[in-house]
């Protein structure tokens, strides 16, 4: 496979640097992050196989943070009509 050589401004390369992985290179950085993503069909069945109560402590966690997120709503709701 040869190679192609890119112009970017400074402002462009600092932001692609920041993405890049240690052990990443540019290209791979390139492909990983213009890769399709995958439908969120392909993940229906996805959890037919876990046990049961991995599947409740996930749904668990899940409601916690549902609850935290809305509390912290709240208080901002709060703060910003005093």
């Amino acid at each position: 496979m040869g190679t192609k050589t890119i112009a970017l401004d400074e402002k462009s390369y600092n932001s692609l640097s920041s993405l890049k992985k240690r052990d990443e290179s540019f290209s791979d950085l390139v492909k990983r992050l213009t890769k399709p993503n995958k439908p969120l069909a392909s993940f229906a069945g996805a959890w037919k196989d876990m046990p049961s109560k991995m599947k409740a402590d996930i749904k668990s966690l899940v409601e916690e943070s549902r609850n935290r997120d809305r509390q912290r709503l709240e208080q901002l709701v709060k703060k910003v009509t005093k």
